[in-house]
């Protein structure tokens, strides 16, 4: 009877692990190992050493296929977009595990923060003349996300040091040498932004910039799109920083293709 317990026991388990079986756990096993092509053998935290524009430049130079260029480019914003998105939920997540991340109000406030801006984007590359391509409405997507991560980065104790590179270095026009917290961050001390006196401070530089961006518009859209930014840059809690950071947002939503861009993109 034990004998027979024994290979009923065996061939239970068998069945389980049948050739069938076998195969899916390692066809699943292999997916989830699997890189993502398009990262050209490249880790995420190499990835975004470089700057989108770098990135961009070398996945069209490295891609090997033949599809269009258009269509390269957005595979690479697309990875590089995957990356920074891992990069910042890896922060999120280890911010919750030590009981350090913002508390259930402060997400609140900030997904309201990101509704308004969502609201705003859509407004904005639906109003530019002309109407935004597929790659500006990527990189739209993409530059948005600077200001989640700075949501979480904002509760680390010791920010880890942001990598130099020339798309994050300051235009002549809105210089800005500091990293700006989240429109929900505790206080800090007073950005870089407040430092430059008069018409050389550069959130006032910004913002005259977008304001005569807005006035180019047919009235019907500026207001629009002035009520709508107003829903964003109206909020208490935001800081200066983080202001000058939204407008230069706004402004590269609103310039035209063949402007010289106001300031480069943040990452």
């Amino acid at each position: 009877m034990k004998q027979m317990k024994v290979w009923a026991i065996v061939g239970l388990g068998l069945s389980m692990w049948s050739p069938g079986a076998l195969a899916q756990a390692k066809s699943s096993k292999a997916r989830a190992a699997a890189p993502d092509r398009d990262q050209l053998g490249m880790t995420c935290a190499q990835i975004l050493v470089m700057s989108s524009a770098d990135w961009v430049s070398q996945f069209n130079e490295k891609a090997k296929d033949a599809a269009p260029a258009q269509q390269k480019t957005l595979r690479a914003i697309t990875v590089y977009g995957k990356c920074y998105d891992a990069r910042t939920d890896r922060l999120a997540a280890s911010l919750a595990k030590s009981g350090a991340g913002p508390l259930m109000g402060a997400r609140g406030t900030f997904r309201d923060f990101q509704q308004a801006l969502d609201a705003f984007t859509a407004k904005a590359l639906a109003a530019s003349d002309p109407p935004a391509d597929a790659v500006k409405t990527a990189n739209a997507q993409l530059y948005e996300k600077q200001f989640r991560y700075e949501f979480y980065e904002s509760y680390e104790k010791t920010p880890a040091a942001k990598p130099v590179s020339a798309a994050s270095a300051p235009a002549p026009s809105a210089s800005s040498t500091s990293s700006p917290p989240s429109p929900t961050a505790p206080p800090s001390s007073p950005a870089s932004a407040n430092s430059a006196p008069g018409a050389a401070n550069p959130v006032t530089l910004a913002k005259n910039h977008f304001g005569e961006l807005l006035d180019a518009l047919p009235e019907d859209k500026e207001h629009q799109l002035h009520a709508a930014f107003g829903d964003i840059v109206g909020r208490s809690q935001m800081t200066e920083a983080t202001r000058l950071e939204i407008y230069r947002y706004a402004i590269f939503l609103l310039e035209p293709p063949s402007a010289q861009p106001f300031s480069p993109p943040p990452f």
